[in-house]
């Protein structure tokens, strides 16, 4: 490769190579593993060729009158060694590494996930929610490879590969080199010749399979919108063009590989050939004994060991190499949102709300630049909502009320004006404070699969039960909890799958109140619930709220009690 690309490929691999030396000492000691693996085979049937020939000669000079005398107990001993030695240490070096490769990936994961969190809707809106899943997923699970198939198993194999040069050459120096050099050129295909051949179509596929994953979450999250506007034919041709290219890469890999694996056994079987011939040759003249002759080529074909692993490796190189350049991306992007270097603190109690001339259009977010400019989600809007206040904040979908809830937590930043809360700047007051103080029940619901319980001490981590009890009644789910089977134990399942639509609501809605803000926003707080229901949660509400600004969002206040003032928004700007 070009010295420029090889500097490229070090700057792609180098956050990743941190990471892995955050557990150094365990890839240290699993590379040993594997190298001791090598050896038991190599050991194993070196010392079993030379005994066996001994023996065979030693029977022979005994048939021919000839006195002869052999040890069999140590060549023995060292054959079970070896032999044992061998299963066992494989055994420990897959549990061990595989183990490492596992705490490899939970750190990879939980590190993008960390970068992720510091990242504003704006940037979060340049790609997919299926796309996001898929870097945090298969794009990570892919990076894998890069210590248990590309890092270990070449060096490993070089030492091997020098080992046997050092073995062959305390008999015959000549032969040690002899061999090592085939030995070498076939360790040099097989890393970089292997990962050269199969750049190209390894880098397609993992491209291909991306799409298809995210193409198949969409048809299923989207499928009665496709069947309604008669273009599911059209996506499931798309999926199968995808599904095409991937097996038409995955069979050009796998022939790839196999003639990795050829080579492998081809160049192993000729370096032995070699070496036996050379062993003859040196016989012949006297310089080594015949059990030496036969171990020299036994030992070259334990090397098999050691290479076997690196065709599908490094054909596969360029999966891993794609999967850490997006990953690279993901790690390089910035918000604007940031914590101030000298933060003021908000005011206890009540908190204000104030946006002056705010102007937002999602510029950046990965939507159509004439959508952004004909539709802006605010357009100078100002208004002031006073500590203590409540107000309900009208209009249809789109008119621009979550684009409000979102300024209002900094969950964005707008193009033009300012958001004060509390008489604060918001860009003045750091994240945690800010958020801690701002209790935002949004549209989706968003629970985890975890307990009832863990998902309500979300809100407060320090809650007792008689505490989650407390706002369950709230919310019209204290008889319902009481009457599962593991009352607050209880799994709500993926997303809280085992929930109706309204419960998971609810859940998400008593999780804000164990929190103590001074802003509480409630967007649709009372979507999916029957007249009576509602109206028993807002009555129930009311002493909660009582001391707390109040910003309702909903298409109208038919279900709202209490509300000092109404504000209405229409595409975008005050009415």
């Amino acid at each position: 490769m070009k010295s420029s690309n090889d500097a490229t490929l070090i700057a792609t691999f180098r956050p990743w190579m941190k990471v892995l030396g955050r557990r150094q000492r365990r890839l240290w000691l699993g590379s040993l593993l594997m190298l001791l693996t090598v050896i038991a085979a190599i050991g194993l049937l070196a010392l079993s060729g030379w005994f066996i020939t001994a023996t065979a000669i030693t029977g022979v000079m005994l048939a021919a009158g000839i006195q002869s005398t052999l040890d069999i107990y140590r060549p023995g001993a060292g054959i079970r060694f070896f032999a044992v030695g061998r299963s066992v240490v494989r055994y420990v070096e897959r549990t061990y590494n595989h183990d490492t490769v596992l705490r490899l990936l939970a750190d990879l994961r939980a590190g993008m996930f960390t970068a992720m969190t510091r990242l504003d809707e704006r940037v979060m809106g340049q790609l997919r929610a299926s796309e996001w899943l898929n870097r945090l997923t298969a794009d990570i699970d892919a990076l894998d490879s890069l210590y248990l198939r590309l890092l270990a198993p070449p060096l490993v194999a070089l030492l091997a590969i020098a080992g046997i040069g050092v073995l062959l050459g305390l008999f015959a120096p000549g032969i040690g080199i002899v061999v090592t050099i085939p030995l070498l050129g076939l360790w040099l295909w097989l890393v970089v010749g292997q990962a050269r051949l199969g750049l190209a179509a390894s880098r397609r596929r993992i491209a291909t399979l991306d799409r298809l994953r995210m193409r198949s979450v969409e048809q299923m999250q989207g499928l009665a919108e496709l069947r309604c506007y008669d273009t599911l034919a059209s996506h499931r041709r798309r999926l199968a063009d995808e599904e095409q290219a991937l097996y038409e890469d995955q069979r050009r890999l796998g022939r790839y590989q196999a003639l990795g694996n050829a080579l492998v056994g081809m160049g192993v079987t000729l370096s032995a050939v070699l070496a036996l011939w050379l062993g003859a040759r040196a016989f012949s003249a006297g310089e080594i004994r015949g059990p030496v002759m036969v171990m020299m080529p036994l030992a070259v074909l334990a090397m098999n060991e050691a290479l076997a692993s690196l065709p599908g490796g490094f054909t596969h190189f360029g999966s891993t190499l794609a999967a850490a350049e997006r990953l690279n991306g993901i790690a390089s992007l910035q918000g604007a949102i940031t914590d101030p270097q000298s933060a003021d603190t908000l005011p206890t109690g009540a908190l204000s709300l104030d946006l002056v001339d705010i102007s937002l259009d999602y510029s950046g977010s990965g939507l159509p630049t004439e959508v952004r400019s004909v539709t802006p989600a605010l357009d100078h809007v100002s208004l002031s909502i006073q500590a203590g206040e409540r107000v309900a904040l009208l209009g249809a979908s789109g008119a621009g009320k979550s684009s409000v809830a979102r300024l209002a937590a900094r969950l964005i930043e707008p193009e033009q004006g300012q958001v004060v809360i509390g008489g604060k700047d918001v860009g003045q007051v750091t994240l945690a404070d800010l958020r801690s103080r701002i209790g935002y029940l949004t549209q989706q619901a968003e629970l985890f699969h975890d307990t009832l319980a863990a998902n309500l001490r979300l809100g407060d981590a320090q809650a007792d039960d008689a505490r989650l009890w407390d706002v369950l009644g709230i919310v019209d789910l204290a008889a319902w909890a009481r009457e599962l089977p593991q009352g607050l134990d209880t799994w709500v399942g993926e997303s809280g799958r085992q929930l109706s639509g309204g419960q998971a609501r609810r859940v998400a809605l008593a999780r804000v109140l164990l929190s103590d803000p001074g802003l509480v926003i409630l967007d649709e707080p009372f979507s999916g619930l029957d007249a009576a229901t509602a109206s028993r949660i807002a009555e129930r509400l009311d002493p909660w709220l009582a001391g707390r600004t109040v910003i309702y969002l909903a298409h109208d206040d038919s279900v709202l009690s209490q509300v000092d003032r109404t504000i209405r928004l229409r595409e975008g700007r005050l009415v």
